[in-house]
């Protein structure tokens, strides 16, 4: 019929208007009354679909079948790109063992994560978010006990970052001794406190067991630049005394 009218008019929307519209006319023009009429056509039988719509699902439904694929979209910032990955694809392969769900990343960072299983797909789009996330002060992480040392202990609080926990920082009360409180493997919640200039990180268990704790001159003692608790992934054996 295309080929025969001098006007091809689709128009799509809801009860409340119109969504978009598309037209072809092979003519120089239409006039305003025969615009309208379209128009008023158009109304009639979209609301004439809707009705039909409403009978068999009046409301979008709260979740869909758990048997429909998922498919969650993020975007990261384009020089964490390679984060994401990790070496020959290293990372991003672990995340999709690990959840199952398939995930593609292109150039500008957009990230597609398609899966049968919602719970699959949120935990690896939190995979991907927690790679990507900046350290912020102030903020109470969760993390893995890495390496104890007589001062204090390192904690894992984000992805390849660690933070130095000082023996001061484990209770509100004196330590003897750091193992007293952690060992290696724990998981435990601490508080990141300090950044210093060269990007290494204090965290504070004491400030979450006692939020009220005072403060104390994490810029005071610094380890000497020749130490070499400074080696490991992302400066993990950062020290400050």
């Amino acid at each position: 019929e295309d080929a025969l009218g001098d006007m091809d008019f689709k128009v799509a929307g809801t009860r409340d208007g119109i969504t978009a519209f598309q037209m072809d006319i092979k003519i120089g023009g239409l006039t305003f009354d025969i615009l309208t009429e379209a128009l008023d056509r158009a109304r009639n039988a979209r609301f004439k679909i809707l009705d039909i719509m409403d009978q068999t699902i009046a409301q979008p439904r709260a979740d869909i079948s758990r048997y429909a694929p998922r498919i969650i979209s993020l975007m990261i910032p384009s020089d964490k790109i390679g984060t994401v990955i990790g070496p020959g694809g290293k990372v991003i392969r672990g995340i999709i063992e690990e959840t199952g769900a398939k995930i593609d990343i292109d150039d500008t960072g957009l990230v597609i994560i398609a899966s049968a299983d919602m719970e699959a797909a949120s935990k690896a789009k939190a995979r991907v978010e927690s790679l990507v996330e900046e350290p912020v002060l102030g903020k109470v992480y969760k993390g893995t006990i890495k390496r104890i040392l007589d001062f204090g202990a390192f904690m894992e609080f984000l992805p390849g970052k660690d933070g130095l926990i000082h023996i001061s920082d484990l209770e509100p009360d004196r330590v003897e001794k750091v193992t007293d409180v952690v060992n290696i493997g724990d998981t435990v919640e601490a508080k990141l406190v300090h950044i210093d200039r060269e990007g290494r990180y204090n965290l504070s268990r004491r400030h979450v067991i006692d939020p009220n704790s005072p403060d104390r001159d994490y810029e005071r003692k610094r380890a000497p630049r020749n130490d070499d608790r400074r080696g490991g992934r992302d400066n993990r054996d950062r020290n400050r005394r």
